[in-house]
């Protein structure tokens, strides 16, 4: 019996019925969505009816469901917090993703749980005290290492997820307090203003000035495109896509990206299975440079690297063209640009540190035609980040997924006409029809050619007829092409029902160590605790609550706003480790472009390798 790390899971984003519906239909094995309240994406929350029929069409591929209840609680909206659980479990929700220790000290119902990222699950301490607690997946902290993710899976026996593909949060997840700090919209509740997307004045200690207009906390998109193999067989068993704010159209392009790529991994090594069913079938040809990106990155998957983030801006840089050349007061050409540019495309570039875009008014015979130049000249690097022939190809793809199944004619044991959909799994859906309603049949061979003509006619359901037996009992009989298409889609129709039943999730009761101990003896205000029954909690696992959680405190001066392990001094190549006199540059200020009074002061943390941002 394969362990349930074997059991590999695509894990999609789903903002609504839309995002999901494409997220299925291009190979997702799971999708995650927010709650109707209390997910960290406030502004990606479902309704329970819109969850509800997600579950149903996920659960007939055999594909799962897992809702984010993950932002901390106050303690008026704790009994509320309870009931959206127990509303999720009465329609079927495979797993809640969940962030507040409150949670598991109330009466929630037999439901799969999962370790938000937002817990700061970074070491092996962390993932061994969720396991520990019940939970049955654990969302592992972006910025771990293949060899910290070996380490995890090696002292651990819990599944564990791991983002792969979209947008990075520079601070470690549940440890950024900066949104809070400047505007009162917390990250842990699912408000982030995004500070760490705004242009920044940077100052070293002697108050020289640095740079200016510098993205200086923005980091690149995360790809992990050449890894996946690598993190799959050191442990990873889900494989997460990060974008609950992005549009159908990135959902169904990334998802099917991944998809080929878990596909051929899984091809080549037969101890490794796929957690859900069915075929994509469909004339899209995936590609995630033409999908949003900021450029980008596989950020510490091997370790420290530089280009992690992108100072010049936060927008999508998008799809990488080639050098502009042979620019004229009106047009240019893209040297050694094999891929077509099309009329109304939006190209960009960087000059002067600063991203530049401009709009193809026409392209023709390699000659682009711009609606302003906008300061382009030779040598600049071209980027597309509006590609009008992809989101077109995009929303007019037929993409369809198919699970393969047989169908059966004959007799049932009554004696009527039957006809039976039998999928790989043995589920069944049948039909039948009186023959006593049924007149002699002719040509005998007439009735096998109609059936199998009319039985195999599958469109516009979620399957696909792999083989039809006809059983020489009923080829006595006349049965029209009418009486075969009604059982045919009651049959089918029934196996749907037989299939959305069996993969309904089984009850999970909460097994919980109340002997262990939190990691930590001590929280203070970074822990995020923010109502009584989180403080009993950790109470009762050896830790003792100092402080409350940022949310509950009114002055954030002198605070520590972001704990990040990107590094603005090695980024400068001013690695301390290798350039120790670098130290009299700290600490470094940053001075938030468009609201002035906010600024940060930056340390850095050299024994864990890490940045250290605090409000003024």
């Amino acid at each position: 019996m394969l362990s349930p790390r074997n059991h590999i899971e695509l894990l999609a984003p789903a903002r609504d019925v839309e995002c999901a519906l494409a997220a299925l239909n291009h190979g997702a094995d799971a999708i995650y969505l927010g709650a109707p309240k209390f997910s960290a994406r406030k502004a990606a929350s479902c309704s329970t009816d819109d969850i509800q029929q997600i579950v149903r069409t996920a659960h007939l591929y055999g594909a799962r469901v897992f809702v984010a209840l993950n932002t901390l609680l106050f303690d008026k909206e704790l009994e509320e917090a309870r009931q959206l659980a127990w509303d999720m479990y009465r329609i079927g929700v495979d797993a809640l993703i969940i962030q507040d220790y409150a949670l598991l000290q109330m009466n929630l119902p037999p439901i799969e749980l999962h370790s938000s990222t937002q817990m700061d699950n970074r070491s092996v301490e962390r993932a061994a005290y969720h396991e520990s607690q019940g939970f049955k997946q654990v969302v592992l902290a972006r910025e771990l290492s293949l060899d910290q993710i070996k380490e995890i899976a090696a002292r651990t026996s819990v599944r564990l997820e791991a983002f792969i593909h979209g947008a990075l949060c520079v601070s470690y997840s549940g440890r950024c307090f900066m949104s809070q700090a400047v505007c009162g919209r917390s990250a842990n509740r699912g408000e982030c203003s995004q500070p760490c997307r705004l242009p920044y004045t940077i100052l070293q200690s002697d108050g020289k000035q640095i740079a200016s207009n510098n993205y200086a906390l923005s980091l690149r998109d995360n790809n992990q495109t050449e890894n996946i193999e690598r993190m799959m067989l050191a442990g990873v068993s889900s494989f997460k896509i990060e974008g609950r704010l992005k549009d159908a159209s990135y959902v169904a392009n990334i998802t099917l990206h991944y998809r080929h790529i878990i596909d051929e991994i899984l091809s080549r090594h037969p101890e490794y299975v796929r957690s859900s069913e069915g075929s994509v079938k469909t004339n899209l040809i995936a590609n995630p440079e033409r999908s949003f990106n900021r450029g980008f990155t596989t950020f510490f998957m091997d370790g420290r690297q530089r280009n992690i983030h992108n100072p010049v801006s936060p927008k999508s840089m998008g799809q990488p063209l080639g050098k502009a050349c042979r620019v004229t007061k009106n047009s240019f050409s893209i040297e050694n640009c094999d891929i077509k540019v099309n009329n109304n495309d939006g190209l960009c570039f960087v000059k002067d540190d600063r991203l530049i875009g401009l709009k193809v008014n026409k392209a023709e015979n390699g000659i682009v035609y711009p609606d302003k130049l906008n300061g382009l000249i030779n040598g600049l690097m071209l980027y597309r980040n509006s590609d009008v022939e992809f989101d077109s190809l995009i929303k007019q793809a037929k993409s369809v997924r198919q699970i393969p199944i047989d169908i059966t004619a004959g007799l049932s044991l009554n004696g009527d006409l039957e006809v039976q959909a039998i999928d790989h799994n043995g589920n069944v859906g049948s039909a039948t029809f009186p023959c006593v309603n049924l007149s002699d049949a002719k040509d005998m061979s007439a009735t096998q050619r109609i059936a199998e003509q009319q039985l195999t006619k599958t469109g516009g359901t979620a399957f696909v007829v792999e083989n039809v037996f006809i059983e020489e009992s009923i080829c006595c009989f006349f049965v029209n092409a009418s009486i075969w298409n009604d059982l045919r889609r009651k049959a089918l129709q029934n196996l749907t029902e037989k299939r959305i039943e069996a993969n309904k999730p089984v009850d999970c009761p909460l097994n919980m160590d109340t002997a262990a101990k939190y990691p930590q003896p001590e929280a203070d205000a970074q822990i995020g605790i923010l109502n009584d029954l989180a403080k009993e909690y950790l109470s009762q696992h050896g830790c003792s609550v100092t402080e409350w959680g940022y949310e509950r405190l009114s002055n954030y001066k002198g605070r520590v706003v972001m704990t990040t392990k990107h590094c603005l001094m090695f980024a400068m190549g001013k690695c301390l480790k290798q350039h120790p006199d670098a130290h009299k540059m700290l600490p470094l200020t940053l001075i938030d472009e468009e609201h002035k009074n906010n600024k940060f002061s930056v340390s850095c943390d050299c024994a864990h390798c890490q940045m250290i941002i605090k409000a003024y």
